[in-house]
């Protein structure tokens, strides 16, 4: 899944619920300067209609063809195309490349049930991915257990078995930031930038205002409140920014309590000690509070508000990624 591919599955659904033949289009594997990025989707009807892209256009219209051809037989297609050096141009890119895409029409290829599974777990934000044998003709769902590499990477694609292809559909990434300081206010657009949508924390209403973070989503709740709302799960990560304990400590311990894959806090080392003291008194085991990155981010030397975000954001997909 990409991230402009986040509904897509549900729509086929709701479209084969009102009656219409659909077929759904994966990018599966791709060479060189493909438009699109595997596990990226087209979801097509049986009049033509699309929503999605599997191409940035240059191939479209023949994968419309073929599935058009599979909503009639109910049999899936595994299409090879090569993007040429114009066609790439044309779509904003410097070169070619060849694109292998595979077309499941619903109800054929895609079992209703197995579709219908796969949404409500993307409903319920858990982490699943289609899986399609492009030989043998099975089609299956998959937990984080069995490709645990692709799902921390977010990365689709065929197996080393050259016949098993992988759609991850990851819940959204998120970012919760309590403390709406100078830090914030270039770390939250950072983190857009990176695919996380981000929710900023601070019941100080001088701090988190409209005026301060326009666009942004504010919660003026106290964090242990918030935090409970918003229920961090293994698609979040959480920073606090304040140096009040008052609004930094309610806001770890809650995180600590969650499966947020990263916490970190700002604070000096010194800092950060103090904090331990606290956590430990409250409870917390050495182990629990070593889940908190501090001093937050990776050490870049920076020291403006905009470079100590670069350091945060670095620190959190690097965590993300790599599982450091």
């Amino acid at each position: 899944m990409t991230p402009s591919d986040p509904d897509l599955l549900a729509l086929a659904l709701d479209w084969h619920r009102t009656g219409r033949k659909v077929a759904v289009a994966f990018v599966v594997q791709t060479w060189g300067s493909a438009p699109r990025a595997a596990g990226s989707i087209l979801v097509i009807d049986g009049e033509g209609g699309m929503e999605g892209s599997v191409s940035g256009g240059c191939v479209e219209g023949a994968v419309i063809v073929e599935a058009l051809e599979a909503l009639e037989d109910g049999k899936p297609r595994v299409l090879d195309f090569g993007v040429s050096n114009d066609e790439a141009f044309a779509v904003g890119l410097a070169c070619g490349g060849e694109i292998r895409i595979l077309v499941d029409p619903v109800g054929g290829a895609m079992p209703i049930a197995l579709l219908e599974d796969l949404v409500a777990r993307k409903a319920q934000t858990q982490p699943v991915a289609y899986v399609a044998d492009l030989e043998g003709g099975s089609r299956t769902l998959a937990t984080p257990d069995d490709y645990p590499d692709r799902f921390r990477l977010d990365r689709s694609g065929v197996e080393d078995d050259t016949r098993t292809f992988v759609a991850v559909q990851n819940p959204p990434l998120r970012l919760i930031v309590v403390g709406a300081v100078h830090i914030a206010q270039a770390l939250l657009p950072m983190a857009r930038a990176c695919g996380f949508a981000p929710v900023l924390i601070d019941p100080r209403d001088a701090f988190g205002s409209a005026a301060r973070f326009p666009g942004e989503e504010i919660c003026d709740d106290w964090p242990d409140e918030a935090m409970a709302a918003l229920g961090p799960d293994s698609r979040t990560a959480v920073v606090t920014l304040t140096h009040d304990p008052k609004l930094d400590d309610p806001a770890l311990q809650s995180a600590l309590g969650s499966e947020a894959f990263y916490i970190g806090s700002l604070g000096s080392t010194r800092t950060h000690a103090k904090r331990v003291a606290r956590l430990t008194d409250a409870g917390f085991t050495d182990t629990q509070i070593a889940r908190i990155h501090a001093p937050v981010g990776l050490d870049l030397g920076g020291r403006a508000p905009a470079e100590i975000a670069v350091s945060v954001m670095a620190e959190i997909i690097a965590t993300l990624r790599k599982g450091t």
